[in-house]
């Protein structure tokens, strides 16, 4: 039976054969002596390193109190009185095991399970570091797209420049290019055109206002028809408007623009216009449609854990903490009159009641209608108050102040216990109105990672955004990372790529693929964290430690078992040292040694019963695992189907049965 249980296993003997008086050396191994812990019977035990080692046995037999409070113990103890005691106190201290003796351990790393992240902040994508390389790859391989008008954003030069005027005019357009020169109020205008004539500009089509009174005098650097004028020239000119513009420059239809401004004026003031008629460009990221400029981002932009990217209205959380109205108003069906604002019932608030049905006549507000049946401005006059209110000072009591004043006025008296505890009946978490849930700033949702082979549909920017990637499914997001990698040709970014992939191909092995990298921490279940844990721990490439695993399979289902065997595989392939207390027969099957410890629970356990690789345990006459994997015993799977009503104790009737 061991035998068929271990068949498909890749990688089980890859190292070759374990005999049961292999890495028994103290190089070779990690020897404990007199081990006490608990209902640990002074317990003597050898564990190969570089192996995966399962220790398994009875519930109660010592398995917790051998791995975690011993072995991991002692590991973790003696890698951290490595460092000096001001960096000591950084670390979780655990106890000295009761122990004669261990030797030959190694820097230990517990992958426990169980919800134990306490952070809000802490999702899918931290836990595995996913996220920190996300910021730095957008940082350095996303496209900008501007949020007004969907149109790409990038850094301009004379050739793209060039490339641009080629695509949106036609070939027999005359063109003109032109650049902004910054002129004070004060100047005299027959001083700045002689200080341009001088430089050899004879025309200025227009200006427009600079701000503080100052002008932008738009002044030709050269005329052309597209389709005669040669290349060399025309870089020339887009390169001298960029100098002289300060990485300013605008090109118009000439006749176009001579038609909506009129002919140059040679003297004096040029025409005034609030804006150029006229596509600008620069050299730094702007929207010419939008008149915005945008900086180049940071990998601080695209952290919501960072002051620089996270929202300001939520602080990075994705939510906020407001007014809840289904829980002030409960009831529709009430009218004013009845009690529909559930607050002002009873208690000091009462009197809030009295002035609302004081005030609502005078403004047309019906008090005997249920709330449903309220017309919108009706509603609208009630939480929010009258239009022309303004402050308490002068508003008040000619004017109503709604429900929502009544709540801010309350969050004034937030010092008193009694009024946290009012307001705390009638909060709740809502998805925040300016990120939408992003968590991000809006600058940051501007950058798009795309696909090489990318082609969105008709109204819909190519790529996805931080947010929209992180809230893929693990499977979708792998592919679409290995997609964008394809076109890369930078060695640093195909590193990070790489570190991405490889991560998210982690996630799926181990089964996780359903999960999204938004997914908050607090929401997984213990065998999931371990997993997120374990593929942590694959992707930072640790050798020679000693990991350490409390049943990995729980709530795993049975197909992706053998995926979580081929990430413990490859830790013990890196030249680790895998320990797993584990049940599952699959697991013993694949491990290199195995070491079964009964051979009852409580005071009747502590004991080694058997070790050796899966097949000697098997076979060894005492165990009782060893009795399951080698077919001896077998759990009853052709038993007699019992009906509901019996197992609960009822007749077929649904009634108590009284026998």
């Amino acid at each position: 039976m061991i035998a068929g249980i271990a068949d498909g296993f890749v990688g089980r003997n890859a190292r070759g054969p374990m005999h049961e008086n292999e890495g028994r050396s103290t190089a070779s191994c990690i020897r404990i002596r007199g081990a006490r812990q608990h209902n640990l019977q002074g317990l003597d035990v050898d564990l190969p390193t570089g192996r995966f080692i399962v220790v398994t046995g009875v519930s109660g037999a010592g398995k917790s109190s051998l791995v975690i409070e011993t072995l991991y113990a002692e590991g973790q103890r003696r890698y951290v009185e490595t460092f000096s005691p001001y960096a000591r106190q950084f670390f979780e201290r655990l106890d000295a095991p009761e122990v004669d003796e261990v030797e030959g351990v190694l820097p230990a790393i517990a992958i426990e399970g169980g919800t134990s992240v306490r952070t809000s902040r802490s999702t899918v994508g931290t836990l595995t570091e996913i996220a920190d390389h996300a910021k730095w790859l957008y940082a350095r391989a996303a496209r900008l797209f501007c949020p007004g008008c969907g149109e790409e954003i990038v850094p301009h030069t004379p050739e793209t420049v060039a490339a641009d005027l080629r695509r949106r005019f036609a070939p027999a357009a005359r063109l003109a290019v032109l650049f902004p020169l910054p002129v004070p109020e004060r100047l005299p205008a027959e001083t700045v055109r002689a200080g341009l004539a001088a430089q050899g500009y004879a025309r200025v089509v227009a200006r427009t206002p600079a701000g503080d009174g100052n002008w932008w005098w738009w002044v030709v650097q050269d005329r052309f028809r597209l389709e005669t004028i040669e290349e060399r020239r025309l870089l020339e000119a887009l390169e001298a408007a960029f100098a002289q513009g300060q990485g300013r420059l605008a090109v118009a239809d000439w006749d176009e623009l001579r038609n909506r401004l009129g002919e140059p004026a040679e003297t004096g003031e040029p025409l005034f216009c609030e804006r150029i008629p006229a596509r600008e460009y620069r050299r730094e990221r702007y929207c010419g449609a939008c008149d915005r400029t945008f900086f180049d981002p940071s990998p601080g932009l695209f952290s919501f854990n960072s002051p620089v990217g996270a929202c300001p209205t939520c602080r990075g959380f994705g939510r906020v903490i407001g007014i809840d109205w289904d829980k002030v108003i409960p009831d529709p069906s009430l009218s004013l009159r009845r009690g529909a604002i559930r607050p002002w019932q009873g208690g000091f608030s009462a009197q809030c009641q009295q002035e609302l049905e004081m005030l609502a006549p005078a403004a047309g507000v019906r008090l005997d209608v249920p709330w449903r049946e309220l017309s919108e401005a009706e509603r609208r006059w009630v939480l929010e108050g009258d239009p022309d209110w303004i402050d308490w000072e002068t508003s008040w009591p000619q004017h109503w102040y709604g429900v929502r004043r009544y709540f801010e006025w309350l969050e004034s008296k937030s010092y008193k216990m009694h009024v946290r505890v009012l307001l705390s009946r009638y909060r709740s978490y809502t998805v925040c109105p300016d990120c939408h849930g992003a968590r991000l700033k809006p600058e940051a949702l501007a950058w798009r990672l795309i696909a090489a082979d990318e082609a969105p549909p008709p109204g819909r920017l190519p790529g996805h955004d931080l947010p929209e990637l992180f809230a893929l499914p693990v499977e979708e997001a792998a592919a679409f990372v290995r997609r964008c990698a394809a076109g890369i040709q930078g060695k640093t970014l195909r590193q990070v790529f790489e570190e991405i992939e490889t991560r998210l191909s982690y996630l799926c092995e181990v089964g996780l693929g359903y999960l999204t990298l938004d997914r908050a921490s607090r929401t997984l279940s213990g065998g999931e964290l371990q997993r997120i844990h374990l593929t942590t721990a694959l992707g930072t490439s640790l050798v020679e430690t000693l990991f350490v695993l409390e049943e990995p399979t729980a709530g795993l289902h049975a197909r992706d078992v053998a995926r979580l065997i081929g990430a413990i595989r490859r830790l013990v392939d890196l030249g680790n040292t895998v320990v797993v207390i584990e049940h599952d027969p699959q697991v013993i099957a694949a491990a290199d040694w195995v070491i079964d410890l009964g051979p009852g629970a409580g005071a009747q356990g502590g004991r080694l019963v058997a070790e050796g690789p899966p097949a000697a345990v098997a076979a060894h006459p005492a165990s009782l695992t060893g009795a399951y994997l080698g077919g001896r015993l077998r759990v009853q799977a052709e038993r007699t189907p019992r009906e509901v009503g019996e197992i609960l104790g009822c007749d077929s009737t649904g009634r108590a049965s009284t026998t």
